[in-house]
């Protein structure tokens, strides 16, 4: 049974379709990068997977862990095991890192039927996984993302992602804004998280972050469809070539765009 799959998925902004019938099947221990040009569709899909309310589903469904999700609120989706990082992350003044994330941590662990962490276990827990992306002791006891740079923001997020441990994470331009030793420490966390027992979407514009997460597959998402799937070498090909070729090769088989 695959972890999540997407069928005939139509979503849209107001009166605005963005999603025009997505399918996707993503397996556990499985990366799975999304390309695609601005304004196709990329986001939205991530948004509607993880429950953003902004967006209306008008047909299709999406099946997670076996149910089909889309009557969730964004906090059950979270607490099942969906994480976004977002391509923008908000600040939160006067929240700092740490208790935003054992408040978190033991939400999730409320809904599953666990006691909470003490503070012990948490900071031992918070030390732990801080390793994973380098995180100083300064930078944990700040507030949210307030002040920090485009990457102490994307490892922040990556740090959340190790904290909440989920079973499919979803990274949304996580390399836009990140200098190369920023990139490697964000792919780096990444890539220490991947199991067996879960799974990865990567959105992305580049294939520099491919170099550093490498996908299982890659799907050019184009006029809210996905309508190329391939292995990792399709996104050397788009980098080569842009995305003029896939709307070229459509036409030549007479779908509609």
């Amino acid at each position: 049974m695959s972890l999540l799959s997407i069928r005939n998925l139509h979503a849209s902004i107001g009166e605005r379709e963005i999603l025009k019938g997505v399918n996707l099947e993503v397996n556990r221990g499985e990366v799975h990068a999304i390309m695609g040009p601005n304004g196709n569709g990329k986001s939205t899909l991530a948004g509607v997977v993880a429950g953003n309310p902004k967006y209306t589903v008008t047909a299709g469904e999406v099946i997670y862990n076996g149910k089909n999700i889309l009557d969730l609120p964004v906090d059950q989706r979270a607490c099942e095991g969906i994480f976004l990082g977002f391509q923008y992350p908000v600040e939160i003044p006067g929240v700092s890192i740490t208790n935003f994330m054992r408040t978190a941590v033991n939400e999730q662990r409320k809904y599953h039927g666990l006691d909470p962490l003490s503070g012990s276990e948490f900071l031992k827990l918070m030390e732990e996984k801080k390793k994973v992306v380098e995180m100083t002791t300064n930078l944990a006891n700040r507030s949210v993302n307030e002040g920090f740079s485009g990457g102490e923001k994307k490892k922040n997020e990556i740090f959340q992602m190790a904290m909440l441990n989920p079973t499919l994470s979803i990274l949304d331009e996580t390399d836009s804004g990140l200098d190369i030793d920023a990139l490697r420490i964000v792919a780096g966390g990444v890539n220490q998280l991947r199991s067996k027992d879960n799974a990865t979407i990567v959105i992305t514009h580049y294939q520099r972050l491919l170099d550093f997460i490498v996908p299982d597959f890659v799907h050019v998402l184009y006029e809210g469809r996905i309508v190329k799937t391939g292995p990792k070498e399709l996104a050397l090909e788009l980098e080569e070539k842009g995305y003029e070729w896939i709307k070229e090769e459509l036409d030549v088989k007479g779908q509609e765009l």
